[in-house]
């Protein structure tokens, strides 16, 4: 779960009201569980805790509920294939998240998906909220200072420290009060209808599934030309398959860095890749998959190396000068608009939307900007406030 720091004067809230549940982990404790959340009444807060950069992918290793009458429960999800009982408790319910996109994605793993949901962060963005991670926001609605020092532990570690769970429940205990606040603010601005078209959009909520993700190693900007591209794929790749043997993250199998280091450089056996990279932690056996992996690269012919940039469709070409032009009005625009209702610009719209727009052919027509923004998914209320604005804009241009 995020987090900003809360201001240091506020009284640090330390230990749960209701106490440290115990994890539940087995399947007679899961189907109790569900039936004293079935039994609880409103709105349940949801939160999940991850191994991220420690363990491959992004499974949840421990859930916490909270819900009224029913109390904080923390799940341990590891003993069981999935919590779809759980899932069946809350059906019609509304879940209450922090930064809903983190956890959205290995509770659905789980078989876990909200009829309804309320962000929390979303809602502060929306209330122009300076910070908005969970600490700053629970300070700024509720007044009491979290705990944060167990943010970037290691969840999959067994059984967790006392402190952790702890931890665990807190960040629970205060969300429902939480959204009570933020709801009474966005009833009081005129933006709830606003962020409840945003929450309803987030239930369709997906990770982004990128094509060649190993082009979003960092640091692979570095690479000039396809032979390095070429080895810095094989290496991901190998990475890849290592780390998911291993339940390990790829990081702690080898950094970004070394990787694109190692790519740079001619590489044939495990010697090379100590010279490289020097000895550190570095076993012979993983030095020599590395050099193992490079060889392949080298080994490809030039038709089958990837390229600086990745190939679009052919279409017009479009006069960049005048895309330019309408880029900057666009964003001009928001710029005002962002600061006329105090909605963040990236709420709005988001920026990459505001960029393809200015690449239309002609923008100016209000039937071909509506259709736009109506294909690429951009809400109801963003259409309302955005498209007024960016069709002056493009008129203000000459195309």
């Amino acid at each position: 779960m995020s987090s900003d720091h809360a201001d240091e004067a506020l009284p640090l809230l330390r230990v749960p009201a209701d106490g440290v549940p115990d994890v539940i982990d087995t399947t007679r404790g899961l189907k109790e569980a569900a039936e004293v959340l079935a039994s609880g009444t409103g709105s349940v807060a949801v939160d999940a805790e991850r191994a991220s950069g420690f363990r491959y992918g992004q499974r949840a290793f421990l859930v916490q509920l909270r819900r009224e009458g029913a109390g904080t429960l923390l799940i341990d999800p590891e003993p069981f294939d999935d919590l779809a009982v759980l899932d069946d408790a809350l059906r019609g319910s509304e879940w209450v998240l922090h930064a809903s996109t983190q956890d959205l994605p290995c509770l659905s793993d789980l078989d876990m998906k909200p009829d309804a949901l309320f962000d929390t962060e979303l809602a502060a963005r929306f209330l122009g909220f300076e910070r908005f991670g969970l600490a700053a926001v629970v300070g700024e609605t509720v007044g009491v200072r979290l705990a944060k020092e167990h943010s970037a532990v290691d969840w999959s570690t067994r059984p967790l420290p006392d402190s952790w769970l702890s931890y665990a429940a807190l960040d629970v205990e205060v969300l429902l009060e939480v959204a009570d606040r933020l709801d009474a603010q966005l009833q009081s601005t005129g933006l709830a209808e606003y962020a409840q078209q945003e929450f309803e959009h987030l239930l369709g909520f997906t990770p982004t599934v990128h094509e060649e993700p190993w082009r979003r190693m960092n640091g692979l900007g570095s690479l000039k030309v396809p032979r390095q591209l070429a080895r810095a794929r094989e290496l991901w790749l190998s990475r890849d398959r290592i780390a998911a043997h291993n339940d390990a993250a790829p990081s702690r199998i080898l950094r970004d860095r070394d990787a694109v280091t190692l790519a740079q450089n001619r590489v044939r056996t495990a010697d090379d890749v100590f010279r490289v990279l020097g000895t550190g932690r570095l076993t012979r056996r993983h030095a020599q998959r590395w050099a193992d992996a490079l060889v392949r690269a080298d080994s490809l012919p030039e038709a089958e190396l990837p390229r600086r940039s990745r190939s679009t469709s052919p279409g017009r070409r479009l006069d960049r000068a005048l895309v330019k032009e309408r880029t900057e009005s666009f964003k001009q625009g928001m710029r005002e608009l962002s600061a006329s209702t105090g909605i963040p610009h990236d709420l709005l719209l988001q920026p990459a939307l505001v960029r393809s727009a200015a690449t239309l052919r002609d923008p100016a027509d209000p039937d071909v900007l509506l259709a736009f923004l109506t294909d690429e998914g951009a809400r109801e209320w963003q259409r309302e406030l955005s498209f007024p604005v960016l069709l002056a804009a493009a008129r203000s241009v000459k195309g």
